[in-house]
């Protein structure tokens, strides 16, 4: 009967390496990789499409915002709670493992690789988490690491794993170059919560704001934030492109705010906010357009309802301290 793998799929090189190693063996592998809004399958696809094997997409997104208000095992140098994360994919994984038949869940984790995320310790608490660690191979570490259920059955033979440890990425690049891998980015930076800025912004709402949702997070990748005396957020847009996202991610409760007859930028607000935080907003996007300073602009606030609402211009430094 045909082996069967589910393996976890980044787009890395790694991720890649590790499938190759089990298709080695006759193996039957089948990718899986999760959305987020803080990282996609973009990166896994390209990965797939060059080794010529399926990919399932997987939206984790309301279990992955719920895991990283309070990640049992902590964050790394930023907001990326990356134990409790791999641990939340393969607890995933293996759901669908144990439903559709597959025989083990593979990764591309390295050991030592990564000080956070890839020490035995934290392999093991990964395992201990996702609820099923006797069935997560790990091809290019295994015969560094205990011997999996799966080789125990000799479903996959362990001798033709592998035995790569720590930061150096010399083994990868040869074993990339010995199945003609030529495509592959560079390791790290596909998850934007190790970004400090974007992280910042990240802290700073779940701090200050009561049910943030998956609506909420997907602002923060886009325009200028401001925390208004109520606690309302107001996003304005830096760039056209900016604009046209904030557009598309408003909601029918939500107030859209231009002014009128003049280039400048979108402002989005939720509409519950009060009336003199819409004039607040209305005057933040005010400054921050074409509009002359300390000259009238009219704004067209467009919701449920749309009004036009004139403000006099301030000049933008006004509400510096209002960034966020």
């Amino acid at each position: 009967m045909k082996v069967r793998a589910l393996g976890l799929m980044s787009g890395g090189l790694d991720s890649m390496l590790a499938v190759r190693v089990l298709l080695d063996q006759g193996i039957e592998v089948t990718g899986i990789t999760f959305q987020t809004p803080f990282f996609g399958p973009e990166g896994a696809q390209k990965a797939a499409d060059q080794l010529g094997i399926a990919l399932r997409v997987v939206d984790i997104g309301e279990a992955h915002l719920a895991m990283l208000k309070n990640p049992k095992y902590g964050y790394g140098s930023q907001m990326n709670p990356c134990i409790d994360c791999h641990a939340l994919m393969l607890k995933t994984a293996g759901k669908i493992m144990e439903e559709e038949g597959f025989d083990l869940l593979a990764t591309g984790e390295v050991l030592g690789q990564r000080p956070m995320s890839q020490r035995k310790d934290a392999l093991q608490a990964v395992e201990k988490l996702s609820g099923y660690g006797g069935y997560i191979l790990r091809p290019l570490s295994a015969r560094l690491l205990p011997e999996t259920i799966p080789e125990r059955e000799g479903k996959v033979d362990r001798q033709l794993l592998l035995d790569i440890h720590g930061r150096s990425r010399k083994r990868q690049m040869a074993l990339a170059a010995h199945y003609s891998i030529k495509e592959y980015p560079s390791p790290g930076g596909g998850c934007i919560l190790t970004k400090a800025g974007f992280a910042d912004r990240l802290k700073d709402l779940l701090a200050t704001q009561e049910n943030v949702g998956l609506h909420e997070v997907e602002l923060l990748k886009w325009g200028r934030h401001f925390r208004l005396p109520g606690g309302q957020r107001l996003v304005v847009g830096r760039v056209h492109s900016d604009n046209l996202k904030l557009q598309e991610l408003a909601r029918e409760e939500d107030l859209l705010l231009r002014v009128k007859g003049i280039p400048g930028p979108t402002g989005i607000i939720a509409a519950m906010a009060g009336e003199q935080e819409v004039e607040l907003a209305a005057r933040i996007v005010a400054a921050y357009s074409d509009a002359e300073s300390g000259k009238e602009a009219i704004l067209e606030v467009s919701g449920k309802e749309e009004i036009e609402l004139t403000v006099s211009t301030p000049p933008k430094e006004e509400f510096r301290q209002l960034l966020v």
